[in-house]
């Protein structure tokens, strides 16, 4: 079954309400998944009833110069991953919905 997926913080809150009030644990990643993420949606199961994980390729995390635009997206491959092991939530913010102003960074 495909996890619900939601992009926006509204959509977020509506998962959250639709998928019970039980413990959750959030897997914050970058996308790209992998086995090594497989493993953490693993873990982050037995440690919870839901299991909620972010994609979000986050500008932040790169340094001028650094190959953001390089980075590999691969969304649908992402939410197949997800699926396969059981992910409940998969939220994917835009870059406007996590920034909805220029951050400060100090």
């Amino acid at each position: 079954m495909l996890p619900v997926i939601a992009t926006t913080r509204a959509e977020l809150e509506g998962a959250r309400a639709g998928i019970g009030t039980g413990p959750l644990v959030l897997v914050p990643t970058m996308g790209a998944l992998h086995a090594g993420h497989r493993s953490l949606f693993r873990m982050a199961r037995e440690m919870a009833g839901t299991v909620a994980v972010s994609i979000f390729v986050n500008p932040l995390q790169f340094g001028p110069g650094e190959d953001l635009d390089r980075y590999p997206r691969t969304f649908t491959d992402d939410v197949e991953v997800c699926a396969a092991e059981g992910v409940d939530l998969i939220f994917a913010p835009s870059h406007e919905v996590m920034y909805p102003r220029d951050p400060e960074v100090r």
